[in-house]
């Protein structure tokens, strides 16, 4: 094993310092083709502190600057956003594989998010393959991972899906919006009904959230995929993205997860980060100076005594209007919600 498959305590996978003397980042490592990998194959564990930096490194590249995650949460301490180690979780594969080599496109992401992350607070990933299947000429890898606390006790849990080679011009857009929960997504909501900005005991199935818009610039881009470990990819190198076949940078499908997860903090408050399930399928391709809108509607609620489950269909919409990104969401509120502590964002007192 090199140095870049052993645990390290930083805010990133691998520690970019290493540049001032070593000349390749990546040497060692597998290309990421399909031949390569080996199932199952076990990535990490890696150990990361969530710093002052990494938490407001993730709010630039989001334009997510909460007060929970800035200032206070909601029971005292600074909390990280609810998908903060989303991303590393999806990149630990880096840790045997040459990420400024892969050319792939992610498909399809689910998170589980079991409790929230806390400024200070030094976290442990584990990941590894699962499956691999082939379909439409393209190779597909599985992998699932999660993220720990020094207990042992799991944070946010993530499984995803990735063609590892391909050419992301030729691909992009023939993604599919069909059943992953028994039901088909859709985009649609009741517009009798008035939009919601947050929920609680008294949703009713149809009602829409109130959209997330977001204007993605090349610099969150970059930020959010890597640059500041000088990785080099379709999203934070135009000259990368046009070898493969994008006339320009694409927003990583994650960094769009991200704004799914925003959305639906906003929508259930502290709980999104205790009880919330995220499934998204990815459609069609989002490049550099887009604007896009994350949305959803409630499409189930089911009370039980002081608590309520709430599912919804959630997607993401380009500029043009078509969509991005499709899928299924599911969280709990009290049937009875507090006035308190409800977003993120609007001062906790």
């Amino acid at each position: 094993m090199t140095a870049h498959h052993t645990a390290v305590l930083g805010r990133n996978l691998t520690d970019p310092s290493r540049a001032a003397h070593e000349k390749d980042l990546e040497a060692g490592l597998k290309p990421p083709v399909f031949d390569q990998i080996v199932i199952p194959e076990e990535f990490g564990p890696v150990d990361l502190l969530v710093d002052d930096l990494k938490v407001k490194r993730f709010a630039f590249s989001q334009d997510d600057h909460g007060d929970w995650y800035l200032r206070a949460g909601p029971d005292g301490p600074r909390i990280g956003h609810a998908a903060l180690l989303a991303n590393d979780l999806l990149q630990l594969f880096t840790l045997k594989y040459a990420a400024s080599q892969v050319v792939g496109l992610h498909t399809e992401e689910e998170l589980w998010f079991d409790r929230p992350v806390l400024v200070g607070q030094r976290v442990r990933l584990t990941g590894r393959y699962v499956d691999t299947y082939e379909r439409r000429g393209q190779g597909y890898v599985v992998m699932e991972a999660d993220a720990r606390d020094e207990e042992g006790r799991t944070l946010v849990r993530h499984r995803g899906v990735e063609i590892m080679r391909t050419t992301p011009g030729e691909v992009a857009g023939r993604g599919s919006a069909g059943p992953a929960t028994g039901r088909r997504a859709g985009d649609d909501f009741d517009t009798s009904l008035p939009l919601a900005e947050r929920l609680g005991g008294n949703a009713l199935p149809g009602m829409g959230l109130e959209p997330l818009r977001k204007e993605i610039t090349f610099e969150q881009m970059a930020v959010f995929s890597r640059i500041g470990e000088f990785v080099t990819n379709i999203h934070d190198n135009l000259a990368t993205a046009r070898a493969g076949g994008l006339p320009l940078p694409i927003v990583q499908g994650q960094q769009l997860v991200c704004y799914v997860s925003e959305l639906l903090t906003r929508a259930f408050g502290a709980e999104w980060f205790r009880t919330g399930w995220l499934h998204v399928k990815f459609l069609r391709p989002v490049s550099a100076f887009d604007r896009i809108e994350a949305a959803g509607a409630v499409r189930e609620v089911e009370r039980d005594g002081s608590r309520t489950r709430i599912g919804l269909d959630v997607w993401v919409r380009r500029g043009d209007g078509t969509l991005a990104a499709v899928g299924w969401a599911r969280g709990e509120v009290p049937t009875r919600r507090p006035k308190h502590a409800i977003l993120p964002f609007a001062g906790i007192m």
